[in-house]
């Protein structure tokens, strides 16, 4: 893949640094675990496995250098014994920082997060969505960028220059959790620069009293492909376009004792005609009974709402959908966890998607975290009937160090 060359460019610039400058300060830290997710359904494709063990290993390593410098490496590998797309190697971040007064400067491979809801991040565009690795696309993969923000009283202001684009990840044939027919690795562009477009992103931030807002601004190729059918012999399959786009976004989030108002928008324009422009929201509340039952435990109810202009089928999964579930934290020595949630579609009342998350600690430095996920999508007309076979139990046992 040519991104190898640019992550090797910037690895050598980055690392060079370090053997002309004493450390003041540095630091290893990480995780090695396994992971075995099955699937009770039958598969759409008889090629597909039912159950799917992994393992993976991330180390970090943080040093301050002298002065107001510091250098910061996170990498993530995951062997995956039936999936070999799913096996994967990804410089999550590697990246230098230099704090100065009212402002910082960072270079190198980082991971930006934006956005404040639960149910999705319509706003958070600088990475790409590493896809084998977690469904809800909370997990990224790391970014190029020259990033400069501007600490000053009226807010933070981020600049980014983001040098490389990532594609996105998909199951390969025999994984779960892909796409009917099977997307391909053969990606199309619609910038003659292909991977090597330099994208552009701009975010203000501000504290108002109790209020945390946010406007961004995008311009360069988008993270989320259209995914068109591609002929090969008597094969139909999907071939990813990273067309170009310029989006727009709000975040908004409101602090009111107990209450968590939650809100983020973005508006999304194409710069050809290969797709039409589209509107999305997110908004909702999250409200927290502390000390439940005279307890230490804490219980969030959390609810959103989805709206989207497109429909279903030009790819808005949450196009008018509503999520509703609970929070629970113990507090307890275990740090445990446990989130519940039912996503409902409210032009189709048996579409439905259901999930928990639970995790607690044993021990000092072992994590165990179960994951489950229950789809439920008629066969046409879903954004996510291709996964209506793929509903799964994950369980998932980290050492940390």
């Amino acid at each position: 893949m040519r991104f190898t060359k640019i992550v090797r460019q910037v690895a050598i610039g980055l690392l060079l640094p370090l053997f002309f400058t004493s450390n003041s300060f540095a630091e290893l830290q990480g995780y090695v675990g396994g992971q075995l997710r099955s699937f009770p359904n039958q598969p759409l494709d008889a090629r597909q496995l039912d159950n799917q063990f992994s393992a993976v290993i991330a180390p970090e390593w943080y040093t301050a250098l002298e002065g107001s410098d510091s250098f910061n490496i996170s990498l993530f590998y995951r062997y995956d014994a039936e999936d070999d797309e799913r096996t994967h190697f990804d410089i999550r971040e590697l990246y230098w920082q230099h704090v100065g007064d009212g402002w910082e400067l960072t270079a190198g491979i980082k991971q930006i997060f934006w956005g404040v809801t639960e149910s999705q991040h319509l706003v958070d565009i600088v990475n790409q969505t590493d896809a084998v690795e977690a469904f809800d696309g909370e997990e990224k993969l790391g970014q190029p960028l020259l990033h400069l923000a501007l600490l000053k009283d009226w807010g933070t202001l981020d600049i980014m220059l983001l040098p490389g684009f990532r594609e996105r990840s998909f199951a390969g044939v025999k994984g779960r959790l892909r796409s009917q027919p099977l997307t391909v690795d053969q990606a199309r562009y619609e910038s003659s620069a292909e991977e090597y477009h330099t994208d552009i992103a701009l975010r203000w931030s501000h504290y108002i009293g109790d209020w945390s807002v946010a406007a961004s601004a995008f311009s360069g190729t988008s993270r989320e492909p259209l995914l068109l059918p591609l002929l090969e012999g008597e094969q139909t399959l999907l071939q990813p376009l990273y067309p170009q786009i310029k989006q727009f976004g709000v975040e908004l989030l409101y602090l009111s004792g107990d209450w968590q108002w939650k809100a983020e928008s973005i508006h999304r324009s194409f710069d050809s005609d290969v797709a039409e422009d589209y509107s999305a929201l997110t908004a909702g509340f999250e409200y927290t009974y502390v000390g439940l039952l005279d307890q230490a435990w804490d219980l969030g109810m959390l609810a959103e709402y989805s709206a989207d202009s497109r429909e279903e089928l030009d790819g808005a999964a949450l196009q008018n959908d509503l999520l509703a579930g609970f929070r629970l934290a113990l507090n307890d020595v275990g740090s445990t966890e446990i989130l519940l949630g039912v996503i409902q579609d409210l032009d189709n009342s048996v579409a439905r998607s259901t999930f928990m998350e639970a995790s607690t600690r044993i021990g000092n430095a072992t994590r165990v975290a179960v994951e489950f996920l229950h789809i439920n999508a008629e066969p046409e007309g879903q954004a996510l009937s291709a996964l209506r076979r793929d509903s799964y139990i994950e369980v998932s046992v980290d050492y940390y160090f």
